[in-house]
């Protein structure tokens, strides 16, 4: 089975390209791959879930949405850098973080890494 490395880093205001970084991730995740997720810079608007789906605003369903779902495929608990514990998006979250130093050491543990 390979260990992938999933890093975002889009904030939830690029929908479009995070959906779909998120969607195959998610895709990932149900073909048998290992999958960690590690959320950075923008990506941790992602930590804000209470965003409502208004079909007459928005042409897609915020992304953040989608994080909603990670615990349904083994995607938790959802990584993110110690230096980023102050931050609001964090503290906020109900999400299940692991707090991780992202280094050479760490990314070694991995088979593939994708950047998005």
């Amino acid at each position: 089975m390979k260990n992938v490395l999933v890093i975002l880093t889009q904030p939830d205001l690029n929908r479009l390209q995070v959906s779909e970084s998120l969607s195959a991730t998610m895709v990932l995740a149900t073909f048998g791959c290992e999958v960690k997720v590690l959320l950075k810079q923008g990506a941790l608007s992602l930590l804000q879930s209470e965003r409502a789906f208004d079909p007459l605003k928005h042409a897609f369903k915020p992304a953040s949405n989608l994080i909603d779902s990670f615990e349904f495929y083994d995607l938790t608990p959802i990584l993110v850098e110690l230096t980023q514990q102050a931050s609001a998006f964090v503290k906020a979250s109900t999400q299940d973080i692991e707090f991780v130093e992202l280094n050479t050491t760490f990314i070694q543990k991995f088979d593939h890494v994708l950047y998005w």
